[in-house]
């Protein structure tokens, strides 16, 4: 499979793919450089922001949604402004990280210890102060899960009772079943840790199959609905971060990267490339 960066832009950890299908836009961010952004008629917009945000979505009413630090808020992508929607986890020193919606609309959200210092430089992740909320359009908050580590991984079965979510501090990817009243059951162990690194973000194609970015591995995994490896997707980049099916027929698969001490060219890219079978497609926040 050949791989093609998708713009000129690098950014220092790209993340949150977003592909909106009624518009045929590629939304994602640069959580350390506050940035928002949209590919849309092959032109490239970038939103800067006061805070590091994890996830840029498009809402039903014709706005967007921003995961920042301080609480999920709506974005104005005329005026660029924004206004807040809600703090879901209101643990100091935590930031939105993993952030999906479901097929109700709903806004999944994953927080974790801040490992962003203000000068963007790393710092340790050294407490499991994270958790799993989840915001309906009103901007009700149902916390979900607690103790988490780095989250990352959102995806949904068909029949909407089950969830793929994982926790890179793990190295494992996790299936919870989803009861009636919305809680989860208990995680069990669906894949890992495994040695092509650790895992990101990932996305669902038609056959169930999971394509999970591996943070320093350079590539992708496709996992078969059971946890097993099915083929392994090199990449030119040290930190693949996670990854969207877009296109007319959702087989571009849009991949979002990091910088790394190695220093690859395209490393910070948000890459494409074509794949044998089309992905699930985003949903929009339904508020």
């Amino acid at each position: 499979m050949s791989c093609i960066a998708v713009t000129p832009h690098r950014v220092q950890l790209g993340e949150g793919p977003f592909w909106d299908a009624s518009t045929q836009a590629l939304y994602w961010v640069n959580i350390t450089g506050k940035q928002a952004l949209r590919l849309m008629d092959g032109q490239l917009q970038v939103w800067q922001l006061p805070e590091h945000v994890s996830a840029f979505i498009p809402c039903e009413s014709g706005d967007a949604l921003v995961t920042l630090s301080s609480g999920v808020y709506r974005l104005d992508l005329a005026t660029e402004a924004l206004t807040l929607l809600c703090v879901a986890d209101p643990q100091p020193g935590n930031r939105g990280n993993e952030a999906r919606c479901d097929a109700q609309g709903r806004l999944w959200l994953g927080t974790m210890q801040n490992n962003i210092g203000e000068r963007g430089e790393d710092l340790p992740v050294i407490r499991r102060s994270g958790g799993l909320f989840r915001i309906d359009a009103d901007a009700q908050v149902t916390p979900l899960l607690s103790g988490l580590g780095i989250p990352n991984t959102l995806l949904w079965s068909d029949d909407g009772r089950h969830v793929h979510f994982g926790d890179s501090l793990d190295g494992t990817l996790y299936r919870y079943g989803i009861q009636a009243d919305g809680q989860l059951d208990p995680a069990q162990r669906w894949f890992g840790p495994h040695e092509r690194g650790g895992p990101d973000g990932s996305a669902m194609d038609v056959d169930g199959y999971l394509w999970n970015a591996r943070w320093d591995g350079s590539c992708l995994l496709r996992l078969t609905p059971y946890g097993e490896v099915d083929r392994i997707i090199e990449l030119p980049v040290s930190r693949p971060t996670s990854c969207v099916f877009g296109g007319p027929n959702l087989t571009t698969l849009y991949i979002t990267s990091a910088a790394s001490p190695l220093d690859h060219p395209l490393d910070g890219a948000v890459l494409a490339i074509e794949v044998d079978v089309p992905g699930k497609p985003c949903h929009r926040f339904a508020g």
